[in-house]
């Protein structure tokens, strides 16, 4: 009986294995899900933002806001629409690139929306999604829609990134040796890497392809970012939208007090840009904030003061932003009057407790033949009796014999 017992666990031992490994793999793939991953990133920026304000106290917060005045506020403004112009002249290049139509003002009026929605929502990120989205459903092409956000965002980081590591490497910084450092090992691995790929591309197999989705996202990258029609523009466009932003930091820095060059802000506001890409962050704020104070004490400006630009720089990014909540209400307002001039007696809401009833459609016309209808006169046609009966009646209205009628008659 034991022996029996023994070889049907062993049995059922090496079934429970998959079933298992089923389960594990599911529960990574919930975790790695977008929304899992938005919730994670959302948590995060509230954890750094949490344990920046229990460090250095919620005074250099106050103090940022304090500091900030109309003008301060207007020039904000200008710098933001020509960062949202550039980069908005960027998307249409890039959409232009892989062949999707997208008229610059309505380029300009969807970016300033998608920056709104990255401020005023979780993730930083979400108002580019719906710019991707919505372009693509209106261009008839979901894929390439999605593919022309992606790759103009792309392109702004590739500008940020060799920005920074030029200005991180040449000019003073926290960061500078430690970069230095890093610098070749990452030089000879990424050029390690172009030769493996150039190897594996030359001695390719006559047979060997590479997906057919593969090989077209590289061609639409290669035409969208480094053709001769899209690339000068995206690296002008994306040039002006890195010194704006650059630009915007040294004005918050001047209105918090930094009292620092252009040359020793420089470095600190790329190392805050770089943090504000990380996906960690609630509507951008929570990497910045925590890598400013950290560049600004390890510069000798002060943690507190670091603190105070990221956050007037904050406030500056959402007031820039703030001309896409006018054109996320335009049109919403007008997607609604639409829809009232397309059906004016409008929707009935729930709340009313009935629906208006349903048009009845109209009886069918029945067609009887003309000798049917003949035969069924004659039929049902009234006889001759019945009608001279009904003539004879008192008071009838018909006389009767031909004679008149009088009241001796009756």
């Amino acid at each position: 009986m034991s022996r029996h017992t023994g070889e049907t666990a062993e049995a059922e031992a090496p079934s429970a294995g998959p079933a298992t490994g089923g389960g594990v793999r599911r529960l990574l793939g919930r975790l790695g899900g977008p929304a899992v991953r938005t919730r994670l990133g959302t948590l995060a920026g509230v954890v750094i933002l949490a344990v920046l304000f229990w460090r250095l106290g919620t005074g250099a917060f106050v103090d940022g806001v304090r500091r900030i005045d109309a003008p301060t506020l207007a020039a904000a403004l200008g710098i933001g629409l020509v960062t949202t112009v550039f980069s908005a002249w960027r998307w249409a290049l890039v959409a232009r690139g892989i062949g999707i139509r997208l008229p610059f003002g309505a380029a300009v009026a969807d970016y300033y929306r998608a920056l709104f929605l990255n401020a005023a929502l979780p993730g930083g990120v979400l108002g580019d999604v719906h710019r991707a989205v919505r372009h693509g459903r209106d261009a008839g092409d979901l894929g390439r829609g999605v593919r022309a956000v992606v790759l103009e965002r792309t392109a702004g980081q590739l500008a940020l990134f060799a920005a920074g590591g030029v200005v991180l490497l040449a000019m003073p910084s926290p960061v500078r040796d430690q970069i230095r450092q890093a610098a070749p090992p990452a030089a000879l691995g990424v050029v390690g890497a172009c030769a493996v790929v150039l190897a594996l591309r030359m001695n390719r197999a006559p047979s060997g392809r590479k997906p057919r989705e593969v090989r077209g996202m590289f061609g639409e990258a290669r035409q969208a970012l480094f053709s001769r029609s899209t690339a000068p523009g995206v690296l002008v466009s994306s040039v002006v939208v890195l010194a704006g932003y650059v630009a915007m930091f040294v004005l918050a820095a001047d209105v918090a007090g930094a009292g620092a060059s252009v040359a020793e802000l420089l470095p600190l506001a790329l190392l805050a840009l770089l943090a504000m890409s990380l996906p960690l962050n609630v509507g951008g704020w929570g990497p910045r904030e925590g890598v400013a104070a950290w560049a600004f004490g390890a510069a000798g400006l002060g943690a507190g003061r670091g603190l105070t630009v990221a956050v007037v720089y904050g406030v500056f990014s959402l007031a820039a932003s703030l001309p896409g909540a006018v054109v996320l209400v335009a049109r919403w307002y007008a997607a609604t009057r639409d829809r009232r001039t397309a059906d004016p007696a409008g929707p009935v809401p729930a709340s009313w407790g009935f629906r208006p009833p349903a048009p009845r459609a109209p009886a069918p016309v029945v067609r009887i033949p003309a000798q049917l209808s003949e035969v069924r006169s004659e039929k049902y046609a009234p006889k001759e009796s019945a009608r001279l009966a009904r003539s004879s009646l008192p008071f009838s209205a018909v006389p009767s014999e031909g004679r008149p009628m009088t009241p001796e008659s009756v």
